[in-house]
Parts: C-alpha cells; structure tokens; sequence
C-alpha cells in the first residue's frame, strides 16, 4: 500500500483542491451521521424515524459556506501542519455554532430543534478528530514512503532553545531532509530524562551512548546557544566520532516560518574560537558619538568597515569614509543603502592617507570630531619585500593624519595597532611600533606644552598648517588576530579544503590569539570613548590557538578526514613570522580599567626631539625606496626590533646608522 501511495504522490504532485473540498463534506455528514448513531444507541431506525436527513443537509450547506470562507482546500495534505489543523477545526466550530444559535432559537420560540444538543456535541468532537486525523494520516504515510525510498540519518539536536519539537517537526516534515531526531541534548540537569514529541532529553554523557547505538551521522545544533564550552566540548566529540556538525538557525530567521533544507549549514570553525561576548558599555560610547562628525580610514577594510557598520547604529552627525581602494568603497556604500541610515550623513572619499593634500582638503571641509584611523598595509611577507612602502603607508600616513588631527581640532584620534608591535620581528610590526610612538609622543609634548607641539619637523611637510587644536587625545588600540579579516588564515584554509587541498601551515608549533571583528571594532569603539589620552589598549584575548589543531579542526568539520582527504603541509616560517604572538613587552606595565576584559599597557619612549627626528629621517629614506637604510632606520628607533627569518637578520649584528 505504501509502495502504491508513493507511486501516487509521485505522479501528481499535489490532489485537486475540488476533492479535499468534497472529501471534507462528506467527513462531516458521516460525522453527523454516526453522532445520531451514537445518540439512539445505533439504532438506524430510530435515526431514520426522527428526521435525519433534513439536519444533513442543513449542515452540509453551512459546511460549504464555512470552508469556503476559511479555504480548508487550499493546503497540501502531506504537508499539513498545526496552522491547517487549526483552519479546519475552526470551520467545523463555526457550523456547529450555527447549529447551536439554532437550537437556542428554538428552545426561545417553543419549536422542534433542528439537531440534539447531545448530537450537535458528537458531531463536532467527531467532525474535528476525522478532518484532523486523515491529515495527520496522509502526512505520515507519505514521510514512511520516503523513508522507504531513503535511508534516513539519525539525528541529535544541541541547543537551548524552547521550540524543540517544533524543530523536530520542521526538520522531519521536510520531504528533502531524509534526517530522523531521536534524542536532544541538553545541559540542565533537570531536564535530563524527560521527552518532547516523544523524543528524549539527554545529558551529554549520555548522549554520547544514544549516538553509539542509533549510529548517529548527524548533530544539529541551535544558533542561539550562548555556552561557548559546552559547544566546544560537544563538537570535539562529534569530529572525534565522524558525526557532522551543522547549524540551525534561530527560529524566527526561518523562511517563511518554515526551516529550509539550505538554510542547514556546515559549523564554521569561527563559531568555535568564539569566546562569551564581551559585554562593553555600549551608554556611554552612544552618548559621546551622538552628533559627532567622524573621519574612518581605511573604512573599506575589515576593521574600518565593521567601525562604520556599529555607527550606523547611533545618530551620528556625518561619517566620512576614506579609503584608496575603489572596489571595497564600493560595496561598502551599497551595504550602508540597504541600511536605514541617511545619505547626506555618509561621505565616500576615495582618498590615500599618503596625500597630504587629500587628506588637508578632508579635514579642511568636514571638520571632524572624531579620528578612526584603521588604514595600514599589515601583511607580514609582503611588507618584509617592502619596507619603504610600509613606511610610507604605515608610518607616513599615520603622520599625516594624526598632524592634521592636532591641527583642525580633533577631540579624539583612536589609532588601530597590532599585536605584532610588540618585540617586533618583522617590517609590518616596526613600522606599527613606530607609528604608536609618534601619535603617544605628540600626546606627551602636547599635555607639556598646550600649543602646536609638532614643530619644524611638521612645518616642513605642511607649511600652511592652522594650529587651532589643543589637546587632541591620542589613543591606541592593540589587536591580535582577527576572525574572517581579509588575509587571515581562516579564509584561506577554506578556500584550500574547498579545492581538495593541500592545506598550507608553516610551523607545527606556530600559536596565533585570534578574536572575532565585531569584538575588536567593540574595543575600538570603547577606547575612543573612555580614552584620556596617550594610552595604549590592549584586550584580554583569551588562550592562543594552535594553528595545526585549527587545520585538522576545520578538515573535519568538512566532513573530510585529515591526511586521507586533505593533506596539510608545512611550508616554513615566512620571512618575518613568529611562531607566537605577545600582547605585551616585557617592560611594559599593565593597569587594569573598569573593564576586566580591558587593559591599558603603559609604555616609556624615547624624548620627543628624538622620536620626530628619527621619524622625519626614516620617512626621507622611504621616500628615495632605499630599503637596506630604511631597516637600519627602523631597528634604531625600534631598540626590540629584531627580524627573524628575514633577510635583514645582519643588520643585527651591526650598529644601525641614526641621522
């Protein structure tokens, strides 16, 4: 039988509406039929004598009225959920209600009743529990004739959310999913043990005996689950087991209140290394940024973009966005139109941080309040192929801007760094040490000397400068490594799997700190706000991970096994890499704030004469792409700068030449 319903629905994909309309007709008046069986204790004469035939057709008529104004053909019966159930009961309660108004009628002006109290009660219960049960039925009997086609997969569910059997049901309704969910997992113990639509709550303990026994090919895990180690502690086990990890999204995100097969997705490696949100103070930061005018660099790129996408949410007066690359300004303006933010309160500026007149004319028309500077070439290899050219974009650029900060009255300049600064072994990291120690030095000569602190070394670059500004606080921020930024390891590993492999890693031993985007751009946000001026914010960034363990993590999550599906290599240390980074020097001291996440790194430099002379003299040599000289520059502003794996390890050995 099921053979030949399966070969039915298979040949016509959906029943005329005509015959669920018919169908439904003729359930109610057997359901009419049998409460009169019922009321004269199935005495069929007696159902004749008393007149049934008229009330028959009376509640015929009122059927057809009552599906037709609430559409009860209109749903696919194999498909058939609460919501048709509900439209179909609804119908029968309204006819049946007319029946009852009628009765009443009757008993007011002293007339025969159409039909029973005692009939009219049946009839409904009867009337509701055939119209709902031959759904129910169609629709179980075609999910077994696909079962029957299909070898479904066994399935456990993760997640804390309070809709599980509705999960259940959208999953296994789904005549794609071929899944089967046989067991939920969940961490509270008092929940252990009980059911759900007849499925069972289990501990992790022992779910890991239920998907031992059922051969369990799949975990479903709920988007909205805050426990971070329980997730972690769960997906080892099932990458341990070859059980594939996939992600359900939140309820109210489904298609049309239904789930959809596509909307199932691989678990991405970034949902693992997510630590607990960090909760920053999101009052106050709103509160200072309110109509403020403010000036992103470097906006098209990961950080500067996602600075942009949190501003969107607070009413600042105007974002001018700067950037040189004309293709990430593009996107990032069709983004911000799908936004609800205005267009007037949004400047795209294709403009380089290098130009001094650019960048002048910027400032000079949009007077900024606020300074995000987020533009910085930050690739390690290429920048040790080019250190002139990390000079004049790291540390050049940075000049430019933080100059013209002081000079058009800019309350706050929040500078975005590396952790690579720290002890830096590389050009890339250098270059960000040195621009960190000019923005904190002219912070420290401007509390000195309330005017213009910058002096000659400024004069010569910008003769017409309007020294307007006191005070300007100069703020620096340190990250790691960042999620799904442009260059990172996550996005390439990827793009390796997808292509059948090798996945490249360059050391078994090399360790990264690695936090999400909206995190850093958080912090970010923060600084800017509680900044007083010449601190150096670092974050708190948990443990760093091992770059191998996040290869073979990520090959499995894959559903890929490591070495037999996808070879890693080790390609060596590029030039200028660590095996791991440090969040602090080793003469640096750290004061806590009121965030415990947060911390600030206290940092002594060089006098100021000094630093902007040193500084002025590594640019001149930047400027005439002498690159030797530009190394020999940078490690005797930079005392710790010492390369590794690099071609300029010999400067090492030799006293750097100073101007």
């Amino acid at each position: 039988m099921i053979d030949r319903f399966y070969k039915l629905v298979k040949n016509k994909s959906t029943v005329p509406r005509w015959i669920i309309f018919i169908l439904d007709l003729c359930i109610c008046d057997v359901a009419l039929y049998v409460a009169y069986l019922l009321r004269f204790n199935m005495d069929f004469d007696a159902v004749i004598n008393y007149g049934a035939i008229l009330p028959l057709f009376f509640v015929t008529a009122l059927n057809i009225g009552f599906f037709g104004i609430f559409r009860t053909y209109e749903g696919i019966i194999r498909l058939s959920g609460i919501q048709e159930a509900v439209r179909c009961v609804s119908a029968v309660f309204c006819s049946a209600f007319v029946l009852l108004a009628s009765i009443v009628s009757s008993a007011l002006f002293g007339l025969p009743y159409l039909v029973p109290i005692s009939v009219l009660i049946i009839y409904f219960f009867t009337a509701s529990f055939l119209i709902f049960s031959y759904r129910m039925w169609v629709k179980i009997l075609y999910s077994r004739s696909l079962r029957g086609k299909f070898i479904a997969d066994n399935v456990l569910i993760f997640g804390k959310t309070m809709n599980r059997a509705f999960l259940k049901n959208a999953i296994e309704s789904n005549t794609n999913s071929r899944y089967r969910v046989i067991g939920f997992i969940d961490d509270n113990k008092n929940l252990e043990g009980k059911s759900i639509d007849n499925i069972k709550i289990y501990s992790f303990e022992s779910a890991k005996a239920i998907a031992e026994i059922f051969s369990v090919k799949f975990l479903f895990m709920a988007a909205d689950d805050p426990d971070v180690e329980m997730k972690n502690k769960i997906v080892d086990y099932c990458l341990a087991k070859n059980i594939r990890v996939k992600t359900i999204p939140a309820v109210q995100n489904w298609m049309d209140g239904q789930l959809q097969v596509r909307q199932l997705k691989d678990l991405k490696i970034e949902d693992l290394l997510n630590r607990p949100s960090i909760e920053l103070a999101p009052g106050h930061v709103r509160e200072y940024l309110t109509g403020k005018r403010i000036l992103i660099t470097g906006a098209a790129g990961s950080i500067g973009s996602e600075i942009v996408k949190q501003l969107t949410g607070i009413q600042v007066e105007l974002l001018v966005l700067s950037d040189n690359r004309e293709s990430g300004l593009y996107e990032l303006q069709y983004q911000l139109q799908q936004t609800e933010i205005k267009r007037d309160a949004v400047v795209i500026s294709i403009s380089d941080v290098r130009n001094n007149n650019i960048m002048r004319n910027l400032f000079e028309k949009y007077k900024p309040h606020v300074v995000f500077h987020a533009a910085a070439y930050k690739h390690v290899p290429l920048m040790e192929m080019h250190p002139a050219e990390a000079i004049r974009n790291n540390v050049l650029g940075t000049k430019i801007v933080a100059d013209l900060a002081i000079a058009y009255g800019v309350e706050r300049f929040v500078f975005i760094s590396t952790d690579k600064a720290i002890n830096p072994t590389n050009v890339m990291g250098a270059s960000k040490r040195i621009a960190e120690m000019y923005v904190a030095e002219l912070q420290t000569v401007q509390q000195h000397t309330q005017k213009n602190p910058i002096g000659n070394f400024i004069a010569r670059d910008n003769a017409a400068i309007d020294s307007r500004a006191e005070n300007t606080k100069f703020i620096t921020t340190r990250f790691g490594n960042v999620l799904g930024s442009n260059g990172s390891v996550i996005p390439l590993f990827q793009r390796q799997i997808d292509k059948g492999g090798p996945v490249t890693v360059t050391h078994p031993d090399v360790m990264r700190y690695f936090m999400t985007i909206p995190e850093a751009c958080s912090l970010v946000l923060e600084a800017g706000t509680m900044g007083r001026g010449g601190e150096i914010f670092v974050f708190d960034m948990g443990e760093p991970v091992k770059i191998i363990d996040l290869a073979n993590k990520m090959i499995k999550l894959a559903g890929l096994t490591p070495v037999k599906d996808i070879r890693i290599e080790f390609t060596g240390l590029r030039p200028g890499e660590k095996l791991y980074e440090e969040l602090l020097n080793k003469n640096e001291e750290v004061i806590p704030t009121h965030h415990k996440k947060i911390m600030i790194a206290k940092v002594n430099n060089q006098g100021s004469e000094n630093i902007f002379a040193n500084i002025h003299y590594l640019i001149e040599l930047a400027k005439k792409n002498k690159n030797i000289s530009v190394v020999k520059q940078m490690k005797a502003i930079v005392s710790e700068y010492k390369s590794k794996n690099s071609a300029y390890e010999k400067l090492d050995l030799h006293e750097p030449t100073t101007p």
